[in-house]
C-alpha cells in the first residue's frame, strides 16, 4: 500500500502563488503515475495534473500555463506550483498515485483558498 501525506494548502490572494507537496511512503516501488485532485464544494473531484514516470505531463485546461507539476522520484514526492491563482482555483486539493497494477492512492487532501 501507498500512504501519501500532502503540505502547502493555504489562503491566498489573487494572483498569487502557492507550491503543494505530496510524499509518498510504502510500497512507492510500484508507483507509475503521481498527481493532484481537485474537488471544490458541491462539485466532482476532477484532474488537475499529473505526471508519470517518464515525466509526461498531462494538465486540465483551466490550469495551463499557469500551473507545473514535478516530481522527486530519489524522494518519492510529487510538486504542484500554482501561480497566477484565481478564486475559482478554490478547492480542497488530492494528491493521487497509481500504480502499476491500476490501484489508486489517495492523501487526506489540502485546502486552497483564493480571495478575490
Amino acid at each position: 500500500q501507498v500512504q501519501l501525506v500532502e503540505s502547502g494548502g493555504g489562503l491566498v490572494q489573487a494572483g498569487g502563488s502557492l507550491r503543494l507537496s505530496c510524499a509518498a511512503s510504502g510500497s512507492t516501488f510500484s508507483i507509475d503515475t503521481m498527481g493532484w485532485f481537485r474537488q471544490a464544494p458541491g462539485q466532482q473531484r476532477g484532474l488537475v495534473a499529473d505526471i508519470n514516470t517518464g515525466g509526461n505531463t498531462n494538465y486540465a485546461d483551466a490550469v495551463k500555463g499557469r500551473f507545473s507539476i514535478s516530481r522527486d522520484n530519489a524522494a518519492n514526492t510529487v510538486y504542484l506550483q500554482m501561480n497566477s491563482l484565481k478564486p475559482e482555483d478554490t478547492a480542497v486539493y488530492y494528491c493521487n498515485t497509481v500504480d502499476q497494477k491500476g490501484h489508486n492512492a489517495w492523501g487526506q487532501g489540502t485546502q486552497v483558498t483564493v480571495s478575490s
